[in-house]
């Protein structure tokens, strides 16, 4: 028997969850780059692409949306 359960699709990719998850503990982008063997660049590019999918307008607004959407703790 099939689970026909809904399962809604995840918003943000895996790695873009690890970087805001980082990123609320008061990480650096170096820091968040360094933990996750990529480099800065790409940290902020995963953090540019997540304000985009949220529709937001910077970091502080993308945090307080994914907590509200429980996507994110504190």
């Amino acid at each position: 028997m099939e689970d026909n359960t809904y399962k809604p699709k995840q918003l943000l990719t895996k790695r873009e969850k690890e970087v805001f998850e980082l990123l609320v503990q008061d990480n650096t982008t170096k820091d968040i780059a360094q933990e996750l063997f990529i480099s800065e660049k790409t940290v902020r590019n995963h953090i540019s692409n997540a304000i985009q999918k949220l529709g937001v307008k910077g970091r502080s607004q993308a945090v307080i949306e994914l907590i509200r959407m429980g996507e994110l703790k504190l």
